[in-house]
């Protein structure tokens, strides 16, 4: 695994949201050609492709963004990314517009990043493995949530019953957007 060049970041703007391109192949986004092949769909035709499992827009499971505050991408790990954002319906179109919370702190891709514009100073929560909720809600986990792992040789943290997917929306406990409880509830800090 290797690090990104030293001076270039992913900026996550606070409180606001950000755009980005999914694409089943880097022709088919803006990044390529000058854009010729682009099309609002990930497979740069009529959504059929399917090379991310998703053959039309029912058959999506959702993608998250999640944040380490270490440096070392070596010390990365799944008890330390946090999931702050959620889109349901992806990926399927290739533009998508992902919510960013106004605080400072399957398919994976690294990125180095740097918040900005944003000048509070809550504290993010420890993060939990999300538990197949679908059918109770009372047993989602509420709070911040961890990037999940499934069907991995190890390291899984994902176990959805038999026949079941996890999925990065409701049935895994994710709300839609911004994931708005992923920081430090201040009254459970005070001390005694």
């Amino acid at each position: 695994m290797s690090s990104p060049p030293k001076d270039e970041f992913l900026e996550l703007p606070a409180g606001k949201s950000f755009m980005t391109e999914l694409a089943n192949n880097r022709a088919f986004t803006t990044l390529s050609y000058d854009g010729p092949e682009e099309g609002c769909l990930m497979d740069g035709g009529d959504g059929s492709g399917g090379e991310l499992h998703t053959k039309n827009i029912e058959s999506t499971g959702g993608t998250a963004w999640a944040i380490s505050y270490e440096s070392n991408i070596r010390r990365v790990a799944m008890d330390n990314l946090i999931v702050f954002s959620v889109r349901y319906y992806s990926p399927f179109f290739r533009e998508t517009c992902y919510g960013f919370l106004t605080a400072s702190n399957m398919y994976m891709q690294n990125h180095r990043c740097k918040v900005t514009g944003s000048a509070s100073t809550k504290k993010l929560g420890k993060t939990k493995p999300p538990v197949y909720c679908r059918d109770n809600p009372t047993e989602c986990v509420p709070g911040p949530k961890q990037m999940m792992a499934w069907n991995q040789a190890e390291g899984n943290n994902a176990n959805p019953p038999n026949g079941k997917t996890p999925t990065y929306n409701q049935r895994m406990g994710f709300l839609d957007g911004a994931q708005d409880d992923i920081f430090l509830d201040e009254k459970s800090e005070a001390k005694c």
